[in-house]
């Protein structure tokens, strides 16, 4: 059993949410070579080396899983961008019977007035049991563009672990998208150091657990800069007996004068044994400043349901719709029509 991902700040243990706990799950001790590896570039000037810079993180998902990374890695990539147009690479990380066990440590770098999109897939055939523990770094210099996605389609009976952290800089902006839809387990620690002014950081999440599948997201904003943005937009729906922990953490620091955070959860429940668990918060240490934050979690409305039934869909493909509906809008951010295609296949998939 592990205990990990814990919260920047305790909170009631009724609340059941201060970190997850994993039965009968050990951090694996040998990690064996990974080679099934895609790297699309296009055209994108991106340096990649093999080195990585080694320091500990921020916040992170706990010794034992941060340690194996930084001390083990099976992959490192160190990337750096100087592409002034926005560019787009793909990382198909393939998990098969050969390669069960990615521990990947990947920095990357946004030099000043660049732009680029990163896209890491997660990908895995037949039904074993596969292992993901991942440390992305990011440092996003002044007035850099970074638009990151990442796509998490691992079977049921896998195990995904990732830990993100960044810095941004004056005038950057960095935007993730997250499609977090594989794993036995997937648990998520996303840190955002927002120290430059007019530093602005975008986090719109997607998830769907059926099963008993458990998702754990444990985002952390730090504002410091003045006129700095942080926006997290988390959809999701969970089927079966499917368990989701969703911890968001909005922190105006000292010198965040005008500063502006919002964060929302919304958990669609389509089975009366599926359990969603939101933890929303707001601290603050600066005057002038705006925070929202909202969570809410419920079953499809029924009239909605039969209104689109009316229109000659049967409940199931009428729920599809309506869950796919919520989902729409973070799916625009996706420009790689492949991709996303891939994505709204998956969700169809996973939601029969």
């Amino acid at each position: 059993m592990i205990k990990i991902n814990e919260t920047p700040r305790r909170t009631s243990r009724n609340f059941l949410i201060n970190n997850i706990k994993l039965e009968n799950f050990e951090v694996p001790n040998y990690i064996k070579e990974f080679e099934n590896i895609e790297i699309v570039n296009d055209n994108s000037k991106i340096q990649i080396e093999k080195e990585v810079n080694n320091e500990k993180l921020r916040y992170g998902l706990g010794d034992g899983l941060t340690n194996q990374v930084l001390n083990y890695a099976n992959v490192k990539f160190k990337l750096t961008i100087d592409s002034k147009t926005n560019k787009e690479t793909i990382f198909n990380f393939n998990l098969d019977e050969e390669n069960s066990e990615l521990v990947e440590n990947i920095e990357i770098i946004a030099n000043e007035n660049t732009k680029s999109t990163l896209i890491f897939n997660l990908l895995s055939e037949g039904q074993e049991k596969y292992f993901h523990n991942g440390i992305i770094k990011i440092l996003a210099k002044e007035n850099s563009e970074l638009n990151i996605i990442i796509t998490n389609l691992l079977n049921s009976k896998s195990y995904n672990f990732i830990a993100i952290e960044n810095e941004l800089k004056e005038n950057s902006k960095v935007k993730y998208t997250i499609i977090d839809f594989g794993g036995k387990a997937s648990i998520t620690n996303y840190y955002s150091n927002q120290i430059g002014n007019n530093a602005n950081n975008i986090l719109h999440t997607i998830y769907i657990g059926n099963e008993t599948q458990i998702f754990d997201l444990n985002y952390i904003a730090e504002l410091t800069g003045n006129k700095t943005n942080i926006e997290i937009d988390v959809q999701g729906a969970l089927k079966d007996n499917a368990k989701k922990h969703f911890k968001g953490t909005i922190d105006f620091k000292k010198g965040a004068k005008k500063a502006t955070g919002s964060e929302n959860e919304n958990c669609i429940l389509l089975s009366d044994t599926a359990k969603s668990i939101a933890l929303p918060m707001l601290l603050c240490s600066e005057e002038d400043v705006e925070g929202a934050h909202s969570c809410s979690a419920g079953k499809v409305n029924p009239k909605e349901l039969f209104y689109i039934q009316t229109r000659g869909f049967d409940e199931k493909s009428a729920m599809k719709l309506l869950v796919r509906a919520k989902f729409n809008k973070i799916l625009e951010d996706i420009k790689n029509e492949k991709l996303k295609q891939l994505i709204i296949n998956e969700i169809d998939k996973r939601l029969d």
